[in-house]
């Protein structure tokens, strides 16, 4: 399969492009500046220099062109104030979704968060950051070209990985290994099956292999 992952050079994105290449995928990240491009060659991927921020959808859709799978992995990040909630977090996510639609690429995955919603209330940045992946959800859903899987983590950890967790549409709060969920992740790609499906991830004793396959068979 060839995947391009938007976010390319994030923590899990990164550990997700050692996986998928390992397992013999063609993987390109879409990345902000060349000189991230390092860490991807490192990881086995091709990095694709891109802002999110600022392209067109036509660019976007032209790198995602021939791909199998979309991953969109990006994110302001932590330090980031309540504008780039807005352009990344939201407007980066609509962009990449309707790409992928000019682009004819169906499988698209999304990295969004627990708690997320268009609606959630409160003035804080995070509360900001909830609703902008909240939105943009919610118009990757509405896209009825795309076979969505919106994956929505717990509080994020740098502990090992463990391959256990537990994934419902609704699990409740908890953590998990940064590791866990680009395996989750690795293993979505590979399951159609799981299209039209908003997901919770935690921490869990369930193999990620047991838990894909039996909220796929839902």
């Amino acid at each position: 399969m060839r995947i391009v992952i938007a976010g390319g050079h994030g923590q899990i994105a990164l550990r997700l492009e050692r996986l998928l290449t390992a397992r013999g995928d063609e993987v390109a990240g879409i990345i902000r500046r060349a000189e991230q491009g390092d860490d991807l060659r490192a990881a086995g991927a091709e990095p694709v220099v891109l802002d999110l921020e600022s392209a067109s959808v036509e660019e976007v859709a032209e790198r995602l062109r021939g791909a199998d799978a979309a991953v969109f992995a990006a994110g302001a990040g932590p330090g980031s104030g309540a504008a780039r909630k807005d352009t990344v977090d939201k407007a980066a996510a609509v962009l990449f979704a309707d790409a992928a639609v000019r682009a004819g690429v169906r499988r698209h995955l999304v990295v969004s968060s627990m708690g997320a919603d268009a609606r959630h209330r409160g003035d804080d940045v995070f509360d900001v950051y909830l609703r902008a992946k909240g939105a943009a959800d919610d118009h990757v859903r509405a896209q009825e070209a795309l076979d969505w899987t919106i994956l929505r983590p717990g509080s994020l950890t740098d502990e090992p990985g463990t391959g256990q967790v537990r994934l419902e549409a609704h699990t409740g709060r908890g953590s998990v290994p940064r590791d866990d969920v680009a395996t989750v992740l690795a293993e979505l790609v590979d399951t159609p099956a799981t299209a039209g499906l908003t997901l919770e991830l935690i921490g869990g004793s369930t193999p990620v292999s047991v838990a894909v396959k039996s909220v796929a068979g839902n």
